[in-house]
C-alpha cells in the first residue's frame, strides 16, 4: 500500500509514519515543510527502511504537490500538515491561514486530479483522510463530551483555521464525490512532542531546574491521548473509515493542566531527583492566555463501535513513558534547543493579534 503523508516529520505525523513503516510495511512518502516543529530526527528509526522517502515540500506550493502524488502514486493521503499552536497563531495568525487553509485547498486540488485518474478498482480503495482537532468544536462546560454531531464553535486563530480545512474536506467529498474521511482528536502527548506544548516544556524545564509557567490557576481541563494509540486511531480511519464520515478519537483520561503538571513533577522526584528539591517548589501561576478554552473531552464511541479502535495506554503509564524518553533522549530536544526555540511562553508578544 502506498501512502502519503503531509506533515510526516512533525510529532503526530511521525508516530504515524513510523508506525505504518514498521508494522505495516507500507510504502511512506512523508512531506514536510521543515518547519520549527519538523524534524527529520524524528523519523530516523525508519530512515533507511524499504519503501520509506521523503519529501521536503510546502503544501501551500501547487507544483510541489502534483510531484508528491507523482512520486507516491498513493492509494491513501493523510494530510497532517498544520500550524498547530494555539498561542503562536495568536501571535501570526496568516500563518495558519495559509498552511492550514490554502494548503488544505491545494491538497484536495491535486487529490482529485490523482482521484478521478484513477482505475474503478483502485478509486473504491482510495481515501484522503484529513486530521484535525477537538478546539474546533470551542469549549465544553463542567459536563458533557463532544461528538461527532457537536456543533462547530471555533475560539482562536488556530481552530479557526482548523474549522474551516474540516469544512473545505467535506466540501470536496460532497460536491465532487472525493471519497474524504475527518478526524477530530484530543490533546496528545509522548516522545518526539515539540517543547513548546505543556507537557515536554514542563519536563524539559523541570530538568533544567526552570520555572514551569502554567496558566491562570492550571484549572483548564483536557483530555489527553498517548500518541501511539492515536497513531493506530488514525491507521484504522484511514484504512477502513467510511467516506464522509468523522470519526472523533480520544484517551478518555481528563485532567486539569494543573494535576498533570503535579503527576510529572512526583515522576521526575523518582526518576530524576533534584537536590535542590521537590520539582514542584518551580511551579509558576502566569496570566492566562486570550481565549483560553475550559474543557475539552471527547466521545470516542463511534470508532470504538465501528472501526474496532479504543485507546491501550493509561494516562498514568504514558506519562511515566514520555517522561523517561525525555530522560534517555536529551540528544533529541537538546538539538532543538540549540535552534530558535528557547521554551519561552508564547501567543503574547503582538498585542493587536
Amino acid at each position: 500500500m502506498n501512502i502519503l503523508i503531509t506533515g510526516g516529520a512533525g510529532f503526530i505525523g511521525s508516530a504515524v509514519a513510523r508506525r505504518l513503516v514498521r508494522d505495516r510495511a507500507a510504502n511512506v512518502l512523508v512531506v514536510d515543510k521543515l518547519t520549527y516543529a519538523g524534524n527529520l530526527d524524528s523519523l530516523k528509526p525508519v530512515a533507511n527502511a524499504p519503501g520509506f522517502a521523503f519529501l521536503q515540500a510546502d503544501i501551500c506550493d501547487p507544483a510541489a504537490v502534483r510531484e508528491a502524488f507523482a512520486r507516491a502514486r498513493p492509494d491513501v493521503v493523510m494530510h497532517l500538515a498544520a500550524e498547530s499552536h494555539v498561542d503562536r497563531s495568536i501571535d501570526a495568525p496568516g500563518d495558519f491561514i495559509a498552511t492550514n487553509v490554502t494548503g488544505t485547498y491545494c491538497l484536495l486540488d491535486a487529490a482529485l486530479a490523482w482521484y478521478r485518474g484513477l482505475a474503478p478498482d483502485a478509486a473504491r480503495k482510495f481515501r484522503f483522510h484529513h486530521v484535525s482537532t477537538d478546539e474546533v468544536f470551542g469549549a465544553l462546560g463542567a459536563d458533557g463530551h463532544f461528538t461527532e454531531q457537536t456543533p462547530y464553535a471555533p475560539r482562536s486563530p488556530y481552530s479557526a483555521s482548523k474549522a474551516a480545512s474540516d469544512h473545505l474536506v467535506r466540501a470536496w467529498g460532497e460536491t465532487y464525490g472525493l471519497p474524504v474521511v475527518v478526524s477530530n482528536c484530543s490533546n496528545n502527548y509522548g516522545p518526539y512532542q515539540f517543547p513548546e506544548k505543556l507537557i515536554p516544556l514542563m519536563i524539559l524545564n523541570a530538568i533544567a531546574g526552570k520555572p514551569l509557567p502554567v496558566y491562570g490557576r492550571g484549572e483548564n481541563v483536557r483530555d489527553w491521548i498517548y500518541v501511539d494509540d492515536h497513531a493506530d486511531g488514525l491507521i484504522a480511519v484511514a484504512l477502513k473509515g467510511v467516506p464522509g464520515h468523522t470519526y472523533l478519537l480520544g484517551g478518555r483520561a481528563e485532567h486539569r493542566n494543573i494535576d498533570v503538571v503535579h503527576a510529572l513533577c512526583r515522576i521526575l522526584d523518582r526518576l530524576a531527583p533534584d537536590k535542590a528539591g521537590p520539582h514542584e517548589r518551580l511551579i509558576s501561576y502566569v496570566t492566562d492566555r486570550p481565549g483560553h478554552d475550559h474543557r475539552y473531552a471527547i466521545d470516542c464511541t463511534k470508532i470504538e463501535r465501528e472501526l474496532g479502535w479504543r485507546p491501550q495506554t493509561s494516562f498514568e503509564t504514558g506519562l511515566e513513558q514520555t517522561v523517561r524518553w525525555y530522560l534517555e533522549n536529551r540528544e533529541w530536544w537538546q538539538r532543538i534547543h540549540s535552534g530558535a526555540y528557547r521554551g519561552e511562553r508564547l501567543g503574547l508578544s503582538r498585542s493587536g493579534a
